[in-house]
């Protein structure tokens, strides 16, 4: 079983036009709710693929109440820790006449000191019974920066595959602990460590740096552009198939949630950063977040091209010959 871990939730209201007549009076066709947080959405993207999961969160107040209905209703598993405080909240204006978006986020969730020892230590439970652990999105507060980096290290000792996607002033706490894999998109790193990402060799240097690190499996990605990919310090360069954008939000958590089914499916490499690339490219060409679908993801891996940079790894047969 799969376990992601989500520090930020969101409780996301949707409203949808036609078009916005800025500072004027504007009535909504229609409205909806969704759960967010990057965690959460790997959750409904494994849900899709037909991976057992849960997930796990921080919860609080009426927000909180919304969302725990959502999941329930998605029929997605669950577990969260109570907080004092509301569940951040955010408002999506959707301009379906011009495929415009514009994001209206709430303030974060402040944790507590005993909320967050709370949230550890039942986390170290889950890790022991899960295959994969998957730590995604921000962190809400100071007082939560730690809980990815010692989840990290619970996922070692107990030896279990540990998938890191997050950002801000903890990753680099994170990086040190070495999950088994990353996945970072350009601007977060770019924002986060105060690199400059915009050429091949500064990518492959800071994969390079990662590696350092004994992080065994690397992923870069940059919207629309090549995903930059690492295996056990081989390079690779993908390139994502051409999509019409509708909404980009929660493709990284696509991607993460292939790479995800990959490793919990024991494909070989080449599949699964394809299948990967393809659940990132048809999640922007959505406006639903994570729920594209296995088949149609299949679809599109002969429109994505996997090539090796330096050296190459030898492909070895070690199938079965009856």
């Amino acid at each position: 079983m799969v376990l992601t871990v989500t520090l930020n939730p969101l409780l996301e209201k949707r409203l949808y036009f036609e078009n916005v007549e800025q500072g004027g009076v504007n009535r909504s066709e229609k409205e909806n709710f969704t759960a967010g947080g990057k965690g959460i959405n790997v959750s409904r993207q494994l849900n899709c693929l037909g991976i057992k999961n849960s997930a796990f969160t921080f919860l609080g107040g009426n927000n909180g109440k919304t969302i725990r209905r959502i999941l329930t209703e998605e029929n997605i598993d669950f577990n969260y820790v109570s907080t004092n405080n509301e569940t951040r909240s955010a408002s999506l204006v959707i301009e379906e006449g011009s495929n415009k978006i514009t994001n209206y986020f709430g303030p974060n969730c402040e944790i507590t000191k005993s909320e967050a020892d709370e949230f550890i230590n039942r986390m170290e439970k889950m890790i022991k019974n899960a295959s994969i652990i998957v730590f995604s999105g921000s962190s809400p507060s100071p007082t939560a920066d730690e809980i990815f980096a010692r989840g990290i290290e619970w996922a070692h000792e107990y030896d279990k595959i540990s998938i890191l996607d997050t950002y801000g002033s903890h990753l680099q706490k994170c990086i040190e602990q070495g999950p088994t894999a990353i996945h970072n998109n350009v601007q977060e790193v770019e924002s986060s460590l105060g690199l400059k990402l915009s050429t091949e060799k500064e990518k492959l240097d800071h994969i390079k740096f990662l590696q350092n690190k004994n992080i065994k499996l690397i992923f870069l990605t940059d919207g629309e552009n090549p995903v930059y990919a690492s295996k056990f310090g081989f390079h690779y360069k993908v390139a994502p198939p051409k999509v019409n954008l509708v909404d980009a939000a929660g493709s990284g958590d696509s991607f993460v949630a292939g790479i995800t089914y990959g490793l919990e499916k024991s494909l070989v490499f080449d599949e699964f950063v394809k299948t990967a690339t393809a659940l990132g490219a048809l999640n922007a060409a959505a406006w639903d977040t994570s729920k594209v679908k296995l088949e149609d993801a299949k679809k599109l891996y002969d429109k994505i091209n996997v090539s090796p940079i330096g050296k190459k790894m030898k492909i070895i047969d070690d199938s079965p010959n009856y």
